[in-house]
Parts: structure tokens; C-alpha cells; sequence
């Protein structure tokens, strides 16, 4: 067989440094842009974004000829560049150090891209900080 077949779908999942709420309505819809402008740039097909005031949800289906390491740093990076160049947040901005990601199952895309949507309400029940330690708890993630 001469062709490969590759679906990667990942979740993920980075804050700003400090978990400060820095992004506001326009400063969101920019950097969503940006992100989605990016993405398409380095040929990995985005299914779902979402801008927080402190952090940031993507659904991005991998391709097999970039690993996700490269990938989220070249998102990271160029956000950070591009969000410092733009003067679009108060100050020198710059992400938190990591993230997290998650591999998703082709039969829950539409389950994680309606989470991914509805951040705004999902957060109005739950802060970031619950959902993070709750996170942490369900996958067995130990403090550093």
C-alpha cells in the first residue's frame, strides 16, 4: 500500500503565564484568528478553539509528519511573539511553561468540540483553577 491514512486528533490546553486573565472580548477574537491563521499555515486543520481570559482549548487533528511538541511550540511562540508585537494585552505577555494534551477518539470529536464551544458556560459553574485540580485528580497527574 502506497498511502497512509492518519487521524490524530488532540485536545490542548495551555494557560497564561501566572494564569493571569489577560484576554478580552477583541483580544480573544484576534488571537483566535491569529491561532486559526497559524494552523493553517503549518497545515494542521483546527476542529475547535476557544480563547479564555487565562487559557486556551484546541482541537487539532495532528498530522503524521509533526509531532505535537512542535506544533504547540510553534502556536506558543507565535502567539507570544505576535501578542507582544500587537500590543494586544497590558505589558510584556508571555505563556505559562507546558500544556496539556489529550489524544480523542474519532467517536467523541463532537462531545470535546461542544465542550471546547461552550467554555463561557462551562466556567461560569466551574472555575479554571476546580478544573484544573479536578483534572489533575482524574488523570493521575502528581504535583512537580
Amino acid at each position: 500500500m502506497l498511502h497512509s491514512y492518519v487521524r490524530n486528533y488532540i485536545h490542548i490546553t495551555w494557560a497564561t503565564k501566572n494564569r493571569v486573565r489577560v484576554f478580552q472580548k477583541q483580544s480573544k477574537i484576534e488571537l483566535k484568528d491569529f491561532i486559526l491563521e497559524k494552523s493553517k499555515e503549518i497545515q494542521t486543520p483546527v476542529l475547535a478553539i476557544h480563547v479564555q481570559p487565562e487559557h486556551i482549548h484546541l482541537l487539532a487533528d495532528l498530522p503524521s509528519n509533526l509531532c505535537l511538541s512542535d506544533f504547540t511550540q510553534k502556536i506558543k511562540g507565535s502567539t507570544s511573539h505576535w501578542l507582544n508585537e500587537q500590543k494586544l494585552v497590558p505589558g510584556k505577555f508571555s505563556w505559562q511553561r507546558g500544556y496539556g494534551a489529550f489524544s480523542v477518539s474519532a467517536s467523541q470529536l463532537e462531545v470535546v468540540t461542544k465542550y471546547i464551544q461552550n467554555q463561557d458556560e462551562h466556567h461560569r459553574r466551574k472555575s479554571f483553577e476546580e478544573e484544573y485540580t479536578e483534572w489533575r485528580r482524574n488523570y493521575g497527574f502528581l504535583d512537580d
